[in-house]
């Protein structure tokens, strides 16, 4: 009873340890806003950069479809309102897309110091191959998805014998829309390389599954591009070898960044601490 009293009246412990962990907790918010602000300041001035060549960024994004237009024809606007939105659209993408490595950079300093060592092997190549992916869909876009799909769109305009108008703002929505969807399936091998990783899947069940992968790339495909079979095929055959290609990397990066194994004099010690509730009840 003596026991019992004493460990029931004895002093709550000490709030040092939770005052600790405030303070620790508020350090955590105050680095994150701060690397927020380091991040939004760059963003805004590649923004006051790319406003200022906005028109010449313009001018190379609408390549394809100036190589798409008839001879001696030239895109318009159909508002001056829209030709400056349209331009503060592009800068402010564009700013973004520059800045990306050093927002990615920001995240991964933040993140990186509660991370272990073999974890840190993991995030860092996710990251990287992130970037990495979305920079390769985007150009993929540009350079072959693009001219197609505008050539496709004028040769079958032409048909009827009307003048061929296009208006830049309607071009800039129709290039983000693709953009975005090429640079976003692009990050097939992310998403397998994070699910083997996590153990939601393994490699075996990835390549069982390649046959429906296949038919899910050509209705991608049919959603994401304009309706003729040539842009279809663009895009879903990519998308089938970036298949393949996350699951030999999925292989890969979980392979060299696996946990270390527990020392055997550690797995020992943790055996026989295990074993002492058993021993010292048989005692008593």
């Amino acid at each position: 009873m003596a026991r019992f009293s004493l460990r029931r009246n004895s002093p709550p412990p000490a709030p040092a340890a939770e005052e600790g962990q405030e303070e620790s907790f508020v350090s955590h918010l105050v680095e994150l806003r701060d690397r927020m602000i380091k991040a939004l300041l760059v963003v805004l001035l590649l923004f006051g950069v790319c406003f200022y060549f906005s028109g010449d960024i313009m001018k190379f994004l609408s390549q394809p479809l100036y190589q798409a237009l008839p001879p001696g024809s030239k895109p318009i606007f159909t508002d001056q309102a829209g030709a400056f939105f349209t331009l503060t659209k592009v800068a402010f993408l564009t700013a973004t897309l520059l800045s990306l490595p050093w927002i990615m950079y920001q995240a991964w300093a933040f993140v990186a110091p509660g991370l272990y060592e073999h974890e840190k092997r993991f995030a860092l190549p996710l990251v990287v191959s992130s970037i990495f992916f979305l920079v390769v869909g985007i150009g993929f876009a540009y350079l072959f998805v693009l001219p197609a799909a505008y050539k496709f769109f004028f040769a079958f305009a032409s048909s009827t014998g009307a003048e061929i108008l296009q208006d830049l703002q309607k071009y800039w929505d129709f290039t983000l829309a693709i953009f975005f969807g090429f640079g976003l399936t692009f990050e097939v091998p992310v998403v397998e390389m994070l699910l083997v990783k996590l153990g939601m899947v393994t490699t075996d069940q990835l390549r069982q599954a390649r046959r429906y992968v296949i038919v899910g790339a050509f209705v991608v495909a049919a959603v994401l591009t304009p309706p003729d079979v040539l842009s279809q095929f663009m895009l879903a055959i990519p998308l089938c070898l970036l298949y393949e290609l996350g699951i030999f990397l999925a292989g890969f990066i979980k392979e060299h960044s696996k946990a270390p194994d527990t020392p055997e004099g550690e797995e020992a010690a943790a055996g026989s601490t295990a074993a002492d509730p058993a021993s010292s009840e048989g005692g008593r």
